[in-house]
C-alpha cells in the first residue's frame, strides 16, 4: 500500500502518485514489487533502500549516500493482547521526498494523520524524523505500563492458583521485553550517529538540523534512556518473578509429595500386620475368639502412633 501526503497550511492532504511534489510523505506499508518500482523510479531511489526495510530481521542502522539517507530503526508494536515485539522502520531521505516503509501497520506511523495534522510538518524532513522517533519511544514508554499491569494481574492469579497458562503469560512478557531491550539498544546507537551528524561542521545537505532539531533530539535521546531503563527493570523484575513461582511450584510438589509418601506408610502399617496374621501358620491369638479385634486394634493403634510421629515431624 502506498499513502502519498503532504502538509498544506496545517492540514494533511493526500495526493496521487504522479501528484507527487517536493515535501511529500511516502508512507509504504507492505509495498509489492510494482509499488517499489514505482517509487524508486519517481524519487530516483535505488530499490534495495527500500527492500532492506521490509526485512522482519534488519537491525537498526544509519546509511548515507550522494542523493539519498536511510535511517532503520525498529518500533514498538502490538500483536495480540499481552504480546509485543518490534518492527524495523525505514526512514529515507532524497531531495524529492520523504519515505516511510514497513513490512505492517504500525500505531507509530498511525499517529501521523489528518487528526493530528498540526503537530507535524511532512515539508520539514529533519523535525518529522525526529518527531517520529519520539513517538517511537513514547510507544515503547506506554507498551512497558500495559506489560506492567498485565505482569500485576498475573501474579495475583498466580498467588490463588498455579496455571500454566499464566506461566506461559509471563514467558510471552518476558520475551517481549528482550525485543524491547534489543531494539532500544540498537536504536540509542542509530540516535547517538544522528547527533554525531547534527554536530558535524559539515551538515548532510539532506539532514540540516536547527538549534530546536537538536534540542529535540537530546530528548529523544533521554526519553530511549529512560525506556531502556525501565525495560531492564521490569525485565530484572519478571525474571524474578519466574524464577520464585517455579521455587513455590517445586517446594508445593515436595509438599505433596512428603504427604503422599506418609499417607502411604501410615496405611502400610495395617497391611504389613494383617498379612503377618494371615500367613498360614500358628501366630499369637490364632484359638483366641478376640483375635482378630486384639490384631486390629493394635495395626490401628500402631498406625495412630506413626501419625503423630509424622505431624510431629512436620510431613503434614
Amino acid at each position: 500500500m502506498i499513502e502519498i501526503l503532504k502538509t498544506t497550511d496545517e492540514k494533511l492532504i493526500e495526493l496521487g502518485i504522479n501528484e507527487a511534489q517536493s515535501g511529500s510523505w511516502f508512507n509504504l506499508i507492505n509495498p509489492t514489487y510494482d509499488e517499489i518500482q514505482k517509487v524508486s523510479i519517481i524519487l530516483n531511489l535505488d530499490e534495495s533502500f527500500l527492500r532492506n526495510s521490509l526485512d522482519v530481521d534488519e537491525r537498526s542502522r544509519i546509511e548515507i549516500e550522494d542523493d539519498s539517507v536511510l535511517i532503520i530503526t525498529n518500533v514498538p508494536v502490538m500483536e495480540d493482547e499481552g504480546t509485543y515485539d518490534t518492527l524495523p522502520l525505514g526512514i529515507i531521505f532524497t531531495d524529492k521526498g520523504f519515505i516511510t516503509v514497513t513490512s505492517k501497520k504500525n500505531k507509530v506511523i498511525s499517529s501521523f494523520n489528518k487528526d493530528t495534522a498540526g503537530s507535524f510538518d511532512t515539508r520539514n524532513k529533519t523535525k518529522f524524523l525526529l518527531d517520529i522517533l519520539f513517538r517511537s519511544t513514547k510507544f515503547y514508554l506506554r507498551y512497558l505500563n500495559y506489560i506492567y499491569k498485565q505482569s500485576e494481574e498475573i501474579e495475583e492469579e498466580l498467588r490463588k492458583t498455579m496455571k500454566n497458562k499464566a506461566l506461559f503469560q509471563l514467558f510471552e512478557m518476558q520475551k517481549s521485553l528482550v525485543y524491547f531491550t534489543t531494539a532500544l539498544k540498537d536504536n540509542y546507537i542509530v540516535l547517538q550517529k544522528i547527533m554525531r551528524l547534527s554536530n558535524s561542521a559539515k551538515q548532510n545537505p539532506l539532514l540540516k538540523f536547527t538549534e530546536d532539531d537538536i534540542d529535540l533530539l537530546e530528548d529523544v535521546i533521554t526519553e530511549n534512556k529512560q525506556a531502556h531503563e525501565m525495560v531492564e527493570m521490569h525485565r530484572n523484575i519478571l525474571e524474578n518473578m519466574m524464577d520464585t513461582f517455579a521455587s513455590i511450584i517445586s517446594n508445593n510438589l515436595n509438599i505433596v509429595m512428603k504427604f503422599l509418601t506418609s499417607i502411604a506408610i501410615i496405611f502400610a502399617i495395617p497391611t504389613m500386620f494383617s498379612s503377618f496374621w494371615g500367613m498360614n501358620v500358628a501366630v499369637p491369638f490364632a484359638n483366641n475368639p478376640y483375635g482378630f479385634l486384639i490384631v486390629s486394634i493394635i495395626s490401628v493403634t500402631a498406625a495412630v502412633f506413626a501419625a503423630i510421629f509424622f505431624a510431629k515431624k512436620g510431613m503434614f
